[in-house]
């Protein structure tokens, strides 16, 4: 089964201070041991890099990097999927509904995922089964 993972689960996961930490670091490790296909994309990538950097430091982005990163597979965005989450974003008219949120919905539809590893209540609003 492929799960999609989402920026606030990669924080969740990284960050002992985030109060979803315990729990994602739990669903995290069950994932990785089930050898789920986990998927994500190359915007939430950028966007979780400089938030780990911003708030833990290069340290945390090299385990990114390393140990993280590696296991995952990527889907790049096209010219294509970058304007329709534009336009998602345009039509939706919510300030707290994100490029990277849209375009991630856009891919997961794309490719018939229907879970989300993810700390971030768009998904469910978007009828994705979130884990948690």
């Amino acid at each position: 089964m492929k799960v999609f993972v989402d920026t606030s689960a990669f924080i969740a996961v990284l960050d002992a201070d985030d109060e979803n930490h315990s729990k994602a670091k739990e669903i995290w490790r069950e994932l990785v041991s089930k050898e789920e296909i986990l998927l994500s994309t190359n915007y939430v990538l950028v966007e979780t890099l400089a938030i780990v950097q911003h708030r833990l430091g290069i340290e945390a982005v090299r385990a990114l990097q390393e140990d993280i990163f590696p296991i995952l597979n990527i889907e790049w965005i096209d010219e294509h999927v970058h304007q329709a989450g534009i336009i998602s974003v345009l039509t939706a008219m919510r300030k707290k509904l994100s490029l990277v949120d849209c375009v991630s919905f856009n891919i997961m539809r794309q490719l018939g995922i229907k879970k989300a590893f993810v700390f971030n209540t768009h998904f469910k609003e978007q009828g994705f089964n979130c884990i948690p």
